[in-house]
Order: structure tokens, then sequence, then C-alpha cells
């Protein structure tokens, strides 16, 4: 069975899905990443309270997560502009790096997968930001939706 792209139309071009038939439902998404830095890093980050020059490293990723997932639509073309009624960010140092999550829900016609993965991103860049100075030799990896509820079909990893 082969399933057909939403965003395609039938001639082959891009668009926006029209969701204005869909019922408003709540709608919960979490993603989660990884940002690794290095064991030799993190010792020295942990000694000044996980804070750069730039400030602290978790709570500059937690804004700039929860403004990503504001912004989704204006960054991911095909997005709707959607209201979000709750956006939970989780940054928490790990012996290498930091274990990124973010938790995004709506009441709303469309899910927040993309607002969640792009929250998650946008943590792991800002860490990698915050940190550049110290190392360049750092890996985002291991982002993906962990789970979502509502609409259609719900998911977990």
């Amino acid at each position: 069975m082969s399933k057909r792209l939403t965003h395609i139309n039938k001639e082959g071009q891009p668009g926006m899905v029209d969701v204005s038939d869909k019922a408003s439902t709540i709608r919960v998404a979490s993603a989660s990443g990884k940002i690794t830095i290095g064991i030799e890093i993190m010792k020295s980050l942990s000694e000044d309270g996980y804070a750069t020059k730039k400030g602290s490293i978790a709570q500059t990723a937690i804004i700039a997560a929860t403004m990503a997932v504001k912004n989704t639509y204006n960054t991911i073309p095909l997005c709707h502009q959607i209201p979000i009624t709750s956006c939970k960010v989780q940054v928490d140092p790990v012996v290498d790096g930091f274990d990124i999550g973010c938790t995004v829900k709506t009441n709303g016609q469309t899910g927040v997968e993309m607002e969640a993965l792009h929250g998650v991103s946008t943590a792991a860049l800002t860490i990698y930001d915050m940190c550049k100075a110290l190392s360049h030799d750092m890996l985002i990896s291991d982002i993906q939706l962990d789970k979502k509820t509502g609409g259609k079909s719900d998911y977990e990893r």
C-alpha cells in the first residue's frame, strides 16, 4: 500500500494541507535529542554551574527552544501557524553532554510534531553556540519524535 504525501497535490506541486474541515482536538507531541560535548568539557562546565560567558546553558537553550516552537511556521515552509497551549523543555546535563526533551501541546486542527522537533533542534544548536568557544568537536544527534497523541492516529517510539 502506497501512502500519498499530503503536502503534494495531484499536479506534483507543494502546498499547505487544508485542515479547515478537521475537528479541533487536544494534540500533544514529544521529541528528544542529544548534544555530545565531551567528558572533560562537561566537567569544566559543571564546575561553573553549566554556564558560559553567554549565561546559563540550560536556561538559554530552554528559552530558545520555546521561541522556536512558537515560530515553527516561520521556519518550516508548509507548517500551519497554530496556537501553542503548552511547551515544556528539558535540558539535562549528562556525563558527556546534554539530553534534550520538548513536549508541545495545542487544541487545534493539526498536530505539533514539527514544533516539538524544532524545539529540540534549536535547543541543541543554542548549546552548540554557547559552547563553541570551548570546542567545535560537538555532535548533535538522535533527534526524534518520541510520542504524539490526538488527531487521526497516535504514535509512540
